[in-house]
């Protein structure tokens, strides 16, 4: 059945190139810089994250930055010209660039009046999002109006999790997640933090565990302890450039949850990859609604 109107997102869902041009899903790249040159990030279409985490691990600092409501509006209005517009955005307490969005969308409509333009906060990001929109994108091929797709998303975007642990705390301290000193006496501890998509969209302390080996049996307690129907849903490991360990993830949660069916392993990207680093790994999921 045909629609009325064009379901669109941006890069920091992660969304894979390939499902996206396959579904015909307008991507608004989202920017980042690295050694002073600036990128769109094509969700694994040129490889960039590979790239991206082997400088970092030679110790380039790469940094993220908004989106202007100029490239917004060039994104939007050509669809708005012929079609209205439901727009599926990464979470609002991420970063302020959705105020760009909603700048674009009113000037767009003051324009043209006669559309319907649509913004939908996901309160997710990379693979969460990505779940959110791989099933809100079924119910669009189905037909499904606006609304009901909007209303599945608002419904549910509190049940896609990501649960997820970083190699070095260095990068958590750039992005002022946590004290230089924190940051200090926790690699030297090799004390490793558990993170959660938490309830405000924002990436949450949950606790922490000295080595990696547990912090990574504590990612798959958490995933046995939320998910739910893991034998009729896919499940997505990121990793930040370390498939062996992404891979050592997938044998715990299969050891773990053996009905889960359908798990895939992708590399994190390089947006989301410039504040957690290299090393990153996460399950994400749909289950019931987050914790914290």
């Amino acid at each position: 059945m045909a629609n009325n109107y064009v379901f669109m997102t941006d890069s920091d869902s992660d969304l894979p190139f390939s499902f996206a041009e396959e579904r015909n899903i307008p991507v608004v790249k989202m920017p980042y810089t690295l050694d002073d040159v600036e990128y769109l990030d094509d969700n694994g279409k040129t490889g960039q994250e590979k790239i991206l985490f082997k400088r970092m691990r030679e110790g380039s600092v790469p940094i993220t930055s908004l989106l202007p409501t100029a490239a917004y509006l060039e994104y939007f209005e050509p669809i708005l010209k012929e079609n209205d517009l439901l727009f599926v955005a990464f979470s609002s307490n991420m970063s302020n660039t959705i105020q760009n969005v909603f700048e674009a969308r009113e000037e767009l409509l003051k324009k043209y009046p006669e559309r319907k333009f649509k913004v939908v906060d996901t309160l997710s990001i990379s693979a969460p999002m990505t779940l959110l929109l791989k099933k809100s994108h079924d119910l669009y091929l189905t037909g499904a109006s606006m609304e009901e797709v909007e209303n599945w998303i608002m419904d549910n975007r509190l049940k896609s999790h990501a649960w997820l642990t970083v190699e070095d705390l260095v990068y958590l301290k750039r992005g002022g997640r946590i004290t230089s000193t924190s940051a200090f006496f926790g690699s030297m501890l090799d004390i490793k933090p558990i993170l959660t998509l938490g309830k405000s969209g924002k990436i949450e302390p949950e606790g922490k565990v000295q080595g990696r080996k547990k912090a990574l049996r504590t990612l798959v307690e958490r995933t046995v302890e939320n998910i739910e129907n893991p034998e009729d849903q896919e499940i997505i490991i990121l990793h930040g450039d370390c498939l062996d360990q992404a891979e050592m993830l997938k044998n715990m949660l299969v050891f773990q949850l053996p009905e889960a069916n359908n798990i895939t392993i992708q590399m994190i990207g390089p947006v989301i990859g410039s504040h957690c680093g290299p090393g990153t790994l996460a399950i994400c999921f749909m289950g019931k609604e987050r914790p914290i």
